[in-house]
C-alpha cells in the first residue's frame, strides 16, 4: 500500500470514515492510481487493464463482510473517469462503502467522476454508502459526477446512503434502477450546498416486476446563492408501490427545484411523490436561542438534526 499524506488520511476519514487499512476487500485510490488493494476468499476485486476502474465479484452466500472503493485526489487540474462494476452473488449480505473526497489548493478544477453498475443476485441484500466531501482554499473548483445504475433480481434489495455536506462545487449525480419481482430498493439522499456551489440529483426507477418497490427520499438544505435541482421519476409497470419525497430548507438567496415524475402503466401500480419546501421557522430558532444560543448557533443546530 502506498504511503497517505496527512490531508489524504483525513478526507478518507470524511469519506469513509477509515482511520486505518480496513478489514476485509478494499481498494484505495488517490490522485488517479491505486494506493492498496485486497481481495478476500469471497470476494475478488479485479482491476480493469486500463487501469480506470473495477471489476468487484462477491460470491453467493457472502455474509457479514464489507468492500470499501474510496477515491481521494488533493492535486490540482485532475480530471478522471473510473467504471465500477459488482456483481453481488445470490442470498449474499454486504455493506460497500465508496465515496470521494477532493482537496483542491489550485488553480485548476480537479473532477473524478464514478460510474458504478451493481447486479444483484436473487435474494441478495447489498448497503451502499456513498459520501463526497471537498476541501481546499485553491480557486480551482471539486466537481464530483457520480453515475449509479442498480439491476436487482428477484427478491433483491438495495439500501442506499448518498451524503454530500460540504465543500463539492458543483455535481450532477444520475441514478438508474431496474427491479424485478419482489425486490426493493430504498434511497436516502442527504445534501447541502453553499456559496455558489450547484447540485443536481436525477433518479429514474423502472418498477417492473410485480410486487418490487421503491422509496427514494432526499433532504437538504440550500444556503447562499447555491442552486440544487431533484428529479425523481419512478416508473411502473407492474403491481407494484413507489414513493419519492424531497424536503427542502432554502435559506438566503438559495434556489430549489423539486421534479416530481410518476409514470403507472398498469392499474395496480401505486405510486406517490411528496415535496416540501421552506424557510426555518422563526419559533424553532427563538426557542433555541431561549436556551442561550446565538441565533447562528440555533440556525446550525437545526440544520444538523434536520439532515441526520
Amino acid at each position: 500500500m502506498l504511503k497517505l499524506d496527512e490531508i489524504q488520511k483525513r478526507l478518507l476519514r470524511e469519506v469513509a470514515d477509515l482511520h486505518k487499512v480496513p478489514e476485509g476487500a478494499y481498494n484505495i485510490r488517490s490522485n488517479g492510481k491505486s494506493a492498496g488493494r485486497e481481495s478476500t476468499e469471497n470476494i475478488e476485486i479485479i482491476p480493469r487493464e486500463d487501469g480506470q476502474g473495477l471489476t468487484v465479484r462477491i460470491k453467493a452466500g457472502t455474509k457479514n463482510e464489507s468492500v470499501h472503493i474510496p477515491v481521494v485526489m488533493t492535486e490540482s487540474g485532475i480530471k478522471e473517469i473510473v467504471y465500477n462494476d459488482f456483481y453481488i452473488g445470490e442470498d449474499a449480505d454486504i455493506i460497500i462503502v465508496a465515496g470521494c473526497g477532493i482537496d483542491n489548493c489550485g488553480n485548476q478544477d480537479s473532477e473524478h467522476d464514478g460510474i458504478h453498475r451493481f447486479f444483484v443476485g436473487r435474494n441478495a441484500r447489498v448497503k451502499y454508502v456513498e459520501k463526497h466531501y471537498g476541501s481546499g482554499e485553491g480557486k480551482g473548483k471539486r466537481i464530483l459526477n457520480p453515475g449509479t445504475e442498480v439491476y436487482l433480481e428477484e427478491n433483491g434489495s438495495m439500501e442506499m446512503e448518498m451524503v454530500q455536506i460540504k465543500g463539492v462545487d458543483d455535481t450532477l449525480r444520475t441514478t438508474k434502477a431496474e427491479l424485478k419481482t419482489a425486490s426493493r430498493l430504498v434511497v436516502r439522499e442527504r445534501l447541502m450546498t453553499h456559496g455558489d456551489q450547484r447540485a443536481i440529483s436525477t433518479y429514474v426507477v423502472d418498477l417492473m416486476g410485480e410486487g418490487s418497490s421503491a422509496d427514494v427520499v432526499s433532504r437538504s438544505v440550500a444556503r447562499d446563492s447555491s442552486y440544487q435541482k431533484f428529479d425523481a421519476k419512478l416508473i411502473g409497470n407492474a403491481a407494484c408501490s413507489g414513493h419519492t419525497e424531497c424536503d427542502s430548507i432554502i435559506m438566503d438567496r438559495g434556489r430549489i427545484l423539486a421534479v416530481p415524475g410518476l409514470e403507472a402503466n398498469n392499474v395496480d401500480a401505486a405510486l406517490v411523490h411528496e415535496a416540501a419546501i421552506g424557510k426555518i421557522a422563526g419559533e424553532q430558532i427563538i426557542k433555541l436561542m431561549t436556551l442561550g444560543l446565538t441565533e447562528a448557533e440555533a440556525e446550525e443546530q437545526i440544520i444538523n438534526g434536520f439532515l441526520k
